[in-house]
């Protein structure tokens, strides 16, 4: 368990300083942040993912084990919490920008914004429902919270 917070904790510091870096590059106006802050939001998502796979394959198995469910709920849950503001100005489709993202995020900011506040509420809500330990309850609440992610996919990113 201590393994696996030490390697949370600097998987989530070294997010973090790679975020403050990007942002910072992009205030500077250099090109190669745009990608660099990409490929994060995409290392984002997928770590996402295989969070929400980790704990679905948990919910399949005949004994789930809690600490992985809450462990894989928290990941989902402070991963789209910086989520968000790995979307600046600038990171959106464009010539010679290679991103699924589409400029309706841009263009229609507050809706984008709060389909990501929404995302929080339902990973947090996981995060509360997998220390319950309640493997019933825990399934519903990742279906939800896959609905959002999905319903977010569907208005705001490209299929391609």
């Amino acid at each position: 368990m201590l393994r696996l917070r030490t390697f949370k904790t600097v998987s989530l510091t070294a997010c973090a300083l790679c975020a403050t870096i990007v942002a910072g590059s992009l205030a500077a106006g250099a090109g190669p942040a745009t990608d660099a802050v990409i490929a994060t939001r995409v290392d984002g998502f997928k770590k996402m993912g295989g969070a929400m796979k980790a704990l679905n394959d948990e919910l399949k198995s005949d004994a789930p084990v809690k600490a992985t469910m809450v462990a894989a709920a928290q990941m989902i849950a402070e991963t789209a919490r910086a989520q968000g503001k790995l979307f600046p100005a600038g990171s959106g489709p464009a010539p010679g920008v290679k991103t699924d993202a589409l400029p309706i995020i841009w263009t229609d900011r507050a809706t984008f914004d709060a389909q990501m506040a929404k995302l929080v509420t339902a990973a947090d809500t996981l995060v509360a429902v997998a220390n319950s330990g309640d493997a019933a309850a825990i399934g519903a609440q990742a279906k939800a919270t896959g609905a959002v992610c999905g319903g977010c996919h569907r208005q705001f990113r490209s299929n391609t």
